[in-house]
């Protein structure tokens, strides 16, 4: 069986096009912003442990067609980073995005979730798809809503945290 080869996608001023060997750096400066890091799974990690997450992107995501992973580029520059996979938090499909903090507050947030909501639900055939937030991150929380989402319940996390997990179901067609 040939692995999934993960699209390219377009918004308005966006392109979401697979990882290149050269966007390394720029996807190691990303995730190891603490900005932006301290929203990503279990917060900010080592250079070395982001390195080693880039290499599996190659190695196992791209290589097993495990799922789809995008470098996210305005003006040929990566600013940010997405994805769409099943997680077990979810018990379905969810989507994951960061944005570099030069970019906030543009509406590029809101352009990169509805590209990857509108790939799941046209390409993969999804009926919904799910987010999982930390619950501080209100900025977040506000542009999923403003796209449809819905709280669906709260996770306690081990440390004493709440993560909200929201979902978006598919507009029923007419």
């Amino acid at each position: 069986m040939t692995p999934v080869t993960t699209p390219v996608l377009r918004t308005e001023r966006l392109l979401l096009e697979p990882y290149v060997t050269e966007d390394e750096e720029g996807f190691v400066a990303l995730f190891q912003d603490t900005l932006v890091s301290r929203w990503m799974g279990d917060g900010p990690t080592t250079e070395p442990e982001d390195r080693a997450l880039f290499g599996r992107i190659f190695s196992k995501v791209y290589a097993g067609g495990l799922f789809d992973v995008w470098a996210v580029r305005r003006d040929g520059l990566l600013v940010g980073h997405a994805e769409i996979k099943r997680t077990e938090e979810t018990g379905g499909h969810e989507i994951i995005y960061a944005l570099a903090p030069g970019a906030w507050g543009s509406g590029l947030g809101t352009e990169i979730a509805e590209a990857i909501v509108a790939y799941g639900f046209g390409t993969l055939g999804l009926a919904e798809v799910h987010a999982t937030v930390a619950d501080p991150n209100t900025a977040s929380l506000a542009l999923l809503e403003r796209i449809g989402f819905t709280h669906v319940r709260d996770v306690r996390e081990d440390d004493g945290s709440t993560t909200r997990v929201l979902t978006r179901r598919r507009d029923p067609v007419a």
